[in-house]
């Protein structure tokens, strides 16, 4: 479906700031796609052109998750341009083979997955935020604000990757921003692709759903009053949950329980979205000038690759919070990456 929208990319002015110079205001376009968007069981995907008047024009999707993830998209998308530009067939062909990630036979629930327990909100200071209360900003962090996450971490605990400097960094500031009490307990999940796991064998062209988001449960007071050290060394346990073996028993968690959804409270999901290059899609006008995730949600945030105006590689952090934690979680932010405030040799 296209459209055609009498405004220029940098007239599109609004309050949710994506990661360019300008800010876009996206909330036309994302509602005229949902609009689009009849149910569950219509459509597996939605696609929307938007023509500006500057020559340029967006292009919006909306997936239906249960088919596919990004990976999976991004195949999509890529056979797309490949065929655009005069391919008669995609160089990675799509593979199905579904069956490949079913649960054993018997099923057997092997691992602990906090991510799907249920929490209890005792103190009333976790409950799941409404999204319509809430504003949207972005934070850019670059060479030196990673510098400074890093130097705040000890030795210990052997290499830091950034990715695990800055969700921890993420993760304990938007703890803090909450205000939750200090007795609660919170989880964070890091969204990992099962793709290039040992054993599973998944062949190349598989564009199902191919993640899974193990979970690290912090008591919130131990979270906020620790050392940054103290969220990276829960980061990377949950990276390590990651295994053959927690992929199966989550399978089997599926059947057991008949696909439950993940726990909502006090829960906090971080998906690195780096590595997954919607910025080279190239459909024969050339390269996007942004091609990734619209929005974060209140539950989940995105890691994306982003070059800001002064030319400096970094990764850019879409959050959603309501405007009183938010104000709060910016101010923690800024202290966090202050080069001066080093709490570790």
């Amino acid at each position: 479906m296209c459209y055609t929208l009498s405004a220029s990319l940098l007239t599109l002015c609004g309050y949710y700031q994506l990661p360019f110079k300008a800010q876009i205001k996206v909330d036309i376009i994302l509602k005229c796609l949902a609009m689009m968007c009849l149910g569950f069981m219509t459509y597996c995907s939605n696609f929307k052109v938007t023509r500006l008047r500057c020559g340029g024009f967006v292009l919006a999707l909306r997936l239906n998750h249960t088919m596919s993830d990004s990976f999976g998209l991004l195949q999509f998308l890529n056979a797309v341009s490949e065929i655009a530009q005069g391919a008669e067939v995609p160089s990675v062909l799509p593979v199905w083979q579904r069956e490949l990630l079913n649960a054993r036979n018997p099923p057997c629930i092997t691992c602990r997955h906090y991510e799907f327990e249920e929490v209890h909100d005792t103190k009333g200071t976790l409950g799941v935020m409404d999204d319509d209360n809430t504003v949207h900003r972005s934070f850019f962090f670059g060479p030196k604000e990673i510098r400074s996450l890093k130097m705040r971490i000890p030795q210990a605990l052997g290499p830091c990757t950034t990715y695990e400097a800055l969700a921890a960094c993420v993760w304990r500031c938007r703890t803090v921003a909450f205000g939750v009490d200090p007795n609660e307990f919170v989880r964070f999940s890091s969204a990992m692709s099962m793709r290039g796991k040992r054993g599973l064998q998944l062949p190349s062209g598989y564009y199902g759903n191919a993640f899974a988001y193990p979970a690290a449960v912090a008591k919130v007071g131990e979270l906020c009053k620790n050392p940054l050290g103290y969220a990276v060394e829960l980061v990377k346990k949950v990276k390590a949950e990651m295994s053959e073996e927690y992929i199966k028993s989550l399978a089997a968690l599926m059947v057991i329980k008949g696909r439950p959804l993940y726990t909502r409270t006090g829960f906090f999901i971080i998906s690195d979205n780096t590595r997954v290059d919607f910025q080279d899609v190239d459909f024969g006008w050339g390269k996007p000038l942004y091609g990734g995730l619209a929005k974060a949600s209140s539950l989940i945030s995105f890691f994306l690759r982003f070059r800001n105006s002064k030319g400096e590689e970094g990764i850019v952090v879409p959050i959603q919070l309501p405007l009183p934690v938010m104000e709060r979680f910016e101010q923690e932010v800024k202290r966090m990456v202050a080069e001066e405030a080093v709490e570790v040799p």
